[in-house]
């Protein structure tokens, strides 16, 4: 017998292993534990229990990227797996090729995962919700470019409002690159001036559907920056994408009516509105016109009163002025009188009678100025200040005479 050494040992163990064909794919049902996926690698390490044993497990990045879920521990599966030996420890593990859930299929499992994981970031969230405008301008609408949804939301819209401008971004809504695409096209619509994105197609099986379902398609939804109407499918199908979205819709007809609103109901509201406007405008115009003929009888009889106010104030005010002025007239004219007077006063022949002196008329009554207008045996009346006399001239001389 040979002596071995520690490495032919677990090499010759690792052939035998490899050389059973049971041992090269194998099924077994277990719990995980002591989960643990690489980031680096993407390799998953973990254990597979049940109550009496454990065995190590590996899982490869080649295998783990199909998985539709996120393995965890405490998880019942079953491993499809080849038996090998890990040489450098010599300790025997499982190499694992697929992985499904014991009890629940994996796309089921994924969904669900994937759900809770929506739900704790708020992505269901009621309150953050926006509501429909009630008169989009320009309508998106996310479907595919060849499928009855598309035809059926573009002949509601075309009917029930036709003043929207309608914007077809075509996309896949089924296949693995369905997903994605769906995605791009609901960005595209958020970023060309959409008001609001219908978003759906038509009934399928739940394969069929499962594109609305992913999480790339609910983070486009999220982060739309519209409202977006979700309507995948019939009104039973429940998807990722309608409960992430603004408003779901049981069908894609269903989600065109909830879009916009009835032209027909539109213009009766408006001409409802229109009577009412007119009457109500009539009834204010009436009751302006009688406030405003009330207001201007007020003001005329106002204004006419107010007038003979100000005429009658006018009029005293005047009467006051000419009063003062007759007064300061006659004033004047009395002192000028009297200033006449006493000039006249002072050279009137009567003020100079006073004086002593007398007036001597001929018989014609005319002045005598001079001794030479006389002659001896003419009659004169003599005036004094007080009476007159009658005289008859004896002799008369001259100025010389009278004078020696």
């Amino acid at each position: 017998m040979s002596i071995l050494t520690v490495s032919q040992l677990n090499r010759y163990v690792a052939m035998q292993f490899q050389s059973d064909a049971r041992l090269r794919m194998v099924l077994v049902r277990g719990e995980i534990s002591n989960f643990r996926c690489q980031f680096s690698s993407g390799h998953c390490y973990f254990s597979i229990c049940d109550e009496d044993a454990k065995i190590t497990a590996v899982m490869f990045r080649s295998h783990a990227a199909r998985l539709k879920y996120k393995p965890e521990d405490g998880m019942h599966v079953i491993v499809q797996a080849a038996v090998t030996l890990y040489e450098p420890n010599g300790s025997y593990q499982l190499n694992v090729t697929d992985m499904q859930p014991d009890g629940v299929g994996a796309q089921a499992l994924a969904l669900k995962q994937r759900r809770e994981k929506l739900a704790k970031l708020g992505y269901f969230d009621a309150e953050r919700k926006r509501p429909v405008p009630p008169l989009p301008q320009k309508i998106g609408i996310v479907t595919s470019a060849s499928g009855a949804a598309k035809h059926d939301m573009l002949q509601i819209l075309e009917r029930r409002y036709p003043l929207a401008a309608v914007c077809v971004y075509p996309c896949l809504v089924q296949g693995d690159q369905a997903p994605q695409s769906i995605a791009e096209a609901l960005t595209i619509a958020g970023q060309d001036g959409c008001d609001v994105i219908l978003m759906g197609r038509g009934g399928g099986s739940a394969e069929d559907l499962s594109a609305f379902q992913e999480e790339i398609v609910a983070h486009a939804v999220y982060n739309s920056p519209v409202p977006v109407i979700s309507a995948v499918g019939h009104e039973t199908d429940h998807c990722i994408a309608d409960e992430v979205a603004d408003l779901r819709a049981p069908t894609p007809s269903a989600a065109a009516e909830l879009a916009v609103p009835d032209i027909r109901a539109l213009m009766q509201n408006a001409e409802l509105y229109r009577k009412r406007l007119d009457a109500a405008f009539t009834e204010i115009f009436e009751q302006k016109q009688a406030q405003l003929e009330r207001l201007s009888a007020r003001l005329e009889m106002q204004a006419v009163g107010r007038q003979v106010e100000i005429q009658q104030e006018r009029f005293s005010s005047l009467e006051r002025r000419f009063h003062a002025a007759m007064e300061r007239l006659l004033a004047e004219r009395q002192q000028a009188w009297q200033m006449l007077c006493g000039r006249l006063e002072t050279v009137s022949p009567v003020a100079i009678l006073q004086r002593g002196y007398s007036l001597v008329y001929d018989t014609d009554g005319t002045l005598i100025h001079s001794a030479e207008a006389v002659k001896p045996d003419d009659t004169l009346q003599i005036r004094f200040a007080q009476g007159s006399c009658t005289a008859v001239v004896t002799a008369v001389q001259s100025e010389e005479e009278h004078t020696r």
